[in-house]
């Protein structure tokens, strides 16, 4: 199953000084010759980046990939170039045939090995094309042709839940362990789907329905700790890093999700533990585990070695130069806005701040979100919000919040005065006789809450006009109405 790496046929064109796609290629290249293809693989990346439509700069990235051990990054890479750059390359077909075998899916693999034989009879890998066709005859009848489509099947919901389409992994996973009740990757990647997706209770019967019937299993347990780290239940948080940390696994795999997860939830110690010995034996990963290893290093002490790993992080996302974890933030005007309202005293107020954020480009970060977090008082009424605005929660009362946060989302796209009004609504959706109103109906809650608002300033408006602003009826307006003012009386 063999393969050389040819050198590129490209005419070379030397730019002085210019570190354009061409410059990183011929680095790459000279990586790989000296058999360095850790940094070949970066310096080919770089030049794909910076020259996304050039089709061998992608192929010879996916060749290295594919060298690593990589194979589906590096099937990725050749689809990519046999769709979008260059349907005329067949090579790419043996490539795939041969990373198909090396991932066991041995029917794919002999269908691209027919297929680039018949494109390519005389080509320069048809010797090899038939040589992996007689291999895979002989190895095949071990493989069953449920085990291939069950590896199929599980690539295919790894690849839905990545790519967060969390409905779609949903069912997919659903089917793999209705069909294979045993496999418990399946499994433990349905719980993180359910969770993703705001399904708490699913998420968390899928965990303990997975340590039942496999008591240690370490997916599951890394699982449960997340969940109790989001959901805030600290007690539970406690008790599972202890447990955790008395877990001494041998596999690679699992010794990166025990040091990704303890990261995760703030256990720099634990995580260093485990990402720095991965790091020590030779261990090279995504961009994600040179993230964890830089935080994890900076928060116990090693400054030096999170320098190091923060420009091998850059490396898969330069786009992040200036967020290491010991910048200073230099937050705009409108987010240190958005804090001075979190750390007022009312709750209405913290609560409009803690809106603000969540519709506010600062929030697709993690950790920002959980920085927020940290600046919340620990109120129980404001768990709700927490939940819904910052981790998509829709469970309990989680539901009631995200109501509340469409009501308020229909009052701010209407008004000039987003500040005062939104307050107000806050201030009616956490009064204690609010407790079993909820707001589903958020458009006439909106003109409701206007209407009682504008009244109270001294403008003279009518509930028709509020009607007609939110695209309800007066009638109904009318109703709302009487029930704000029963919760504001």
């Amino acid at each position: 199953m063999g393969k050389q790496l040819k050198q590129s046929s490209r005419k070379a064109t030397i730019v002085p000084f210019i570190q354009n796609g061409e410059y990183f290629f011929k680095k790459g290249m000279k990586a790989y010759d000296r058999g360095d293809l850790h940094k070949a693989r970066k310096y080919f990346e770089r030049a794909v980046r910076l020259d996304e439509r050039d089709a061998s700069f992608a192929l010879q990235l996916a060749l290295v990939l594919s060298e690593l051990g990589e194979y589906q990054f590096s099937n990725q890479w050749l689809f990519k170039i046999i769709h979008d750059l260059d349907e005329t390359m067949d090579d790419c077909l043996y490539f795939l045939a041969n990373n198909f075998a090396c991932l066991g899916l041995f029917r794919e693999a002999r269908q691209y090995a027919e297929q680039y034989l018949a494109n390519e009879p005389d080509g320069e890998f048809a010797d090899d094309a038939a040589d992996l066709l007689e291999l895979l005859r002989l190895d095949g009848p071990e493989w069953t042709e449920e085990q291939e489509d069950l590896m199929a099947l599980e690539d295919r919901a790894r690849r839905l839940l990545e790519e967060e389409r969390f409905a779609e992994a949903i069912e997919a996973l659903e089917a793999i362990v209705a069909r294979y009740p045993d496999v418990w990757a399946a499994h433990n990647n349905l719980a993180l789907a359910y969770f993703y997706s705001g399904d708490v209770d699913k998420a968390k019967q899928k965990v303990r329905e997975v340590l039942k019937r496999d008591p240690g299993n370490l997916h599951a347990l890394c699982n449960a700790l997340v969940f109790a780290y989001y959901l805030h239940d600290q007690e539970q948080v406690s008790s599972l890093c202890r447990t955790l940390a008395g877990l001494y696994p041998f596999f690679h795999e699992h010794q990166y999700k025990l040091g990704a997860t303890f990261a995760l939830v703030g256990r720099f110690d634990l995580a260093f533990r485990w990402l720095h010995r991965l790091y020590k034996s030779g261990f090279r990963g995504d961009g994600p585990f040179y993230y964890w290893l830089a935080c994890t290093a900076y928060h116990t002490g090693h400054e030096s070695l999170a320098r190091n790993m923060w420009e091998e992080f850059l490396v898969f996302h330069p786009e992040k130069r200036g967020e290491e974890p010991w910048a200073v933030p230099s937050f705009d005007e409108a987010f240190a806005r958005i804090i001075r309202w979190i750390e007022q005293e009312g709750l209405a107020d913290q609560l409009y701040g803690l809106y603000l954020f969540s519709r506010s480009k600062q929030a697709e970060e993690t950790a920002m979100s959980l920085a927020v977090c940290r600046l919340l008082p620990s109120d129980p009424r404001l768990r709700p919000f927490i939940d819904s605005f910052l981790f998509g929660l829709t469970d309990g009362s989680s539901a009631r919040a995200g109501n509340v946060g469409r009501m308020v989302d229909a009052l701010s796209a209407n008004n000039e005065e987003k500040e005062a009004l939104c307050r107000f609504a806050f201030a009616i959706a956490v009064h204690p006789l609010a407790d079993g109103e909820r707001f589903a109906n958020g458009a006439a809650w909106a003109a409701a809450i206007e209407y009682m608002w504008r009244r109270q300033q001294g403008e003279k408006v009518t509930q028709k006009e509020m009607a007609a602003k939110y695209g309800v009826s007066a009638a109904t307006v009318g109703k709302y109405v009487q029930k704000a003012r029963q919760l504001w009386s």
